[in-house]
């Protein structure tokens, strides 16, 4: 099955194997995530920090498998726009994109914010919005050039990533196990009787899944997968889903029992204290700087790419402006989705540029009520419209994955809920405009 069954032309480049899809995925999701937040999890979770991010992973498991059920179906770009689009009904297929957008276009300001603030406090005779422009204008170039050259520079940032990682943890076991924290890895930070509130943990989930996010991303690239994408994306995202997830429990496991009897200046330094506790100034320095380049550089290429093909996608079905369908006629990318993005990135990094707090939130808020809609694709496309009897693959596991992420919804905090209904408001209100004016398309289905 190709996309032209679904009524489009090939116009992206298919230059994608499996390695580059996982590799995407682990870029997008950043080996080193847990740096940067490590702190707010830790005051949610009452200090069971592995437990937000087991618990991440769980949910995250039942949202892989949902994706790669869906990919087998329409293996075309758009991701949870095109799956609800199809598997639903158009018009809500519409909102899922819209809430994606919530979450594809905010991300990259986020990152760009975050990385700013932390090189700004290294280097600050150099202003926050200088380094904003200097990551901004970096991952534009690097997307027009295309899918392929993409690729290379993100297995170049994988193996930094990792490295600073394998340090971290290399100094964390000898500093443990040299007396330092607990002494010895242990069970407390999965499991305290004397602080465990599920309601706490779950809070926790909501910002440790901000970490998890990128492996849904991996979808959004299935008409630039050499091969066959309706395979290759499913098995890419839960490939990258258990590594990232081993990943984040280890070092985050190893952070909590290193930090037993430590107290923090601030949750945004918390790791960083960590780290320089158990090798050194050099290496607090070390895990800060890395953190700022993999959010600013190596994720904010990723995600640019992600986001411009959302946008490339509803254009193409007449849901935005048709000029967001262009493609580049030499490097074969959607160059004016990625010029609109730059553009919008800047604007919303300046606004929120002393308040990321806020970004986050609603990064989150977008990519969650998405999946939500993704479980139910894959319920009412298989069950109701097929009459699967696969229950488990295509019933129980979705719903399962409609309960978890339902209830870290309903965990999140008031002024995330608030904001983001507000923007499922506005696309809603958008949605009507588009009918009005007779802009809804007729979704071909495959021959």
């Amino acid at each position: 099955m190709s996309i032209e069954d679904f009524g489009y032309k090939q116009q992206l480049q298919r230059g994608l194997s499996l390695t580059d899809l996982v590799v995407y995925g682990m870029i997008f999701m950043i080996p080193i995530a847990p740096f940067g937040v490590y702190g707010w999890v830790y005051a949610d979770a009452e200090g069971m920090v592995p437990l937000a991010y087991f618990i991440g992973m769980v949910a995250m498991l039942f949202t892989a498998l949902s994706y790669g059920q869906m990919a087998r179906a329409f293996p075309i770009a758009g991701s949870v726009y095109s799956y609800a689009q199809r598997g639903i009904h158009e018009h809500l297929g519409f909102i899922a994109g819209w809430v994606l957008l919530l979450d594809y276009l905010l991300i990259p300001p986020l990152l760009y914010i975050f990385s700013a603030l932390a090189l700004h406090h290294f280097f600050p005779m150099i202003p926050k919005l200088g380094w904003m422009l200097l990551f901004l204008i970096g991952a534009t170039l690097v997307n027009l050039r295309g899918v392929t050259f993409t690729a290379r520079a993100n297995k170049l940032f994988l193996v930094g990533e990792l490295i600073v990682l394998a340090l971290f943890l290399a100094f964390g076991f000898k500093a443990l196990y040299g007396g330092m924290g607990s002494g010895e890895l242990t069970i407390v930070p999965f499991y305290d009787p004397a602080n465990f509130d599920l309601d706490l943990v779950m809070t926790a989930v909501s910002v440790a899944v901000l970490s998890f996010l990128g492996f849904d991303a991996i979808s959004t690239l299935s008409e630039e997968v050499k091969g066959d994408p309706r395979r290759q994306i499913g098995r890419a995202a839960l490939i990258a889903l258990f590594l990232m997830g081993g990943i984040f429990i280890l070092q985050t496991w190893l952070a909590t029992d290193l930090a037993v009897g430590m107290t923090f200046e601030t949750a945004d330094t918390a790791f960083y204290e960590i780290a320089a506790a158990a090798g050194g100034s050099w290496l607090g320095t070390l895990t800060a700087i890395a953190t700022a380049l993999a959010w600013g550089v190596a994720v904010s290429i990723v995600s640019q790419a992600a986001v411009s093909r959302l946008l490339f996608s509803m254009a193409r079905d007449g849901k935005l402006p048709s000029a967001l369908a262009r493609v580049h006629a030499r490097y074969q990318t959607p160059h004016i989705s990625l010029y609109l993005v730059a553009v919008l990135s800047l604007g919303i990094g300046i606004v929120f540029l002393d308040a990321p707090d806020a970004l986050a939130t609603l990064v989150n808020f977008g990519a969650l009520t998405g999946f939500c809609l993704l479980h139910l694709s894959v319920i009412n496309h298989y069950v109701f419209r097929q009459g699967s009897r696969r229950w488990l693959a295509h019933l129980a596991f979705p719903a399962v994955g409609l309960a978890i992420i339902g209830y870290v919804l309903l965990s999140m905090s008031h002024f995330a809920q608030l904001l983001g209904a507000a923007w499922i408001g506005i696309g809603l209100l958008y949605l009507i405009f588009l009918i009005r004016r007779g802009g809804s398309l007729h979704i071909s289905e495959p021959a």
